[in-house]
């Protein structure tokens, strides 16, 4: 599943973001969504990749979905953002399936994140045509 890092500043922003909900909601972050996707149970235990500045920037594990008091739905996340290996993808209003062959790996522990290029470069270059 892929989403939109919406209203966050930087990949570090969304990262805290996340990490600020390890104490609250029983240690789960929270999204709203207004539907609940047909393909939820198979989503249970993959992961939501955020999108930021174009690019596939990390991904957080995903706990489920409960349904609000409203009708609305809740995404349920594991409090923490995973780096990976950084990949261009297009902006989309809600969430998208990601199939799993198309999910970018995760930069391993030798790996350094300052080492992937910087999402803005990343959505320049696919803009113009070179990524």
């Amino acid at each position: 599943m892929t989403k939109i890092a919406y209203s966050a500043e930087s990949p570090a922003s969304l990262k805290a973001w996340l990490e600020s909900h390890q104490t609250a909601n029983g240690g789960e972050a929270l999204l709203t969504t207004r539907y609940l996707p047909k393909r939820h149970e198979e989503m249970t235990g993959g992961s939501l990749y955020w999108i930021f500045e174009h690019t596939l920037i990390g991904r957080s594990p995903l706990l489920g979905f409960i349904q609000r008091e409203d009708g609305r739905w809740h995404i349920r996340l594991e409090p923490r953002l995973i780096p990976i290996h950084t990949r261009p993808r297009r902006a989309h209003q809600g969430w998208r399936y990601l199939d799993g062959q198309d999910a970018p790996p995760d930069l391993g522990d030798d790996e350094d994140a300052s080492d992937v290029l910087p999402p803005r470069l990343i959505g320049e270059l696919v803009r113009l045509g070179l990524v």
